[in-house]
């Protein structure tokens, strides 16, 4: 079977560790400020605030992530229990909290589209970007499918500490070339958080 056409930014999407082994659908709830009125889709990055609730993670190159959210729980309007793809605005109160599911685990390693700051259009780099930190692109999504338009900018990859994702390695899949030529270049890339609030000494 073919591998899919990438024709737009799809947000992060946990894979494996960076030790080899495989994501197990590990989550952690962390509940959402009453009155939150941003919608966090899924594969949206995420963190926690001083206040100890979910917000979405809007800046693009500084920063700690708590993780990437997978879905969430919520009371809609009519009283009913909704367990949703992603989180609209405005759908936790003082007496109903809603709970974002979080990939949280600092270790985790997520596929992701590259792309160029303020683009959902998918952007072919070689492998000279791995081991680099990049910037992630926060589009804003789709809130009639729930999917995520974050992306990376491969373009700004460097060393800079404070760049919030770390490139760990290309998809193979999304070659342009063949995948044993050096001046290949890929639209999908594996990373890790480089900057994470569960690894941040001095804490939030």
């Amino acid at each position: 079977m073919a591998y899919p056409t990438i024709d737009k930014t799809y947000g992060f999407k946990p894979v494996n560790r960076l030790d080899g082994l495989p994501y197990a659908g590990a989550i952690r709830q962390i509940p959402i400020a009453a009155g939150y009125a941003t919608a966090i889709l899924n594969g949206d990055t995420v963190s926690v605030n001083t206040s100890g609730y979910l917000i979405a993670k809007t800046a693009t190159n500084t920063g700690d992530s708590v993780g990437v959210l997978v879905g969430c729980q919520y009371v809609n309007s009519s009283g009913q229990t909704v367990q949703g793809q992603y989180y609209p605005a405005s759908q936790s109160t003082s007496t109903a909290l809603a709970f974002g599911y979080v990939v949280d685990d600092p270790n985790a390693v997520f596929k992701v589209v590259a792309t160029t700051a303020g683009s959902t259009t998918p952007a072919a780099y070689d492998r000279s970007i791995v081991g680099a930190n990049v910037p992630m692109v926060a589009n804003v999504g789709s809130t009639n499918t729930g999917d995520s338009y974050y992306g990376i900018d491969g373009s700004a990859a460097a060393t800079t500490n404070t760049l919030p994702i770390r490139v760990v390695d290309v998809v193979p899949d999304t070659a342009t070339g063949s995948a044993s030529a050096s001046a290949t270049t890929y639209y999908e890339f594996l990373v890790k958080f480089n900057l994470h609030q569960y690894t941040d000494t001095t804490g939030i």
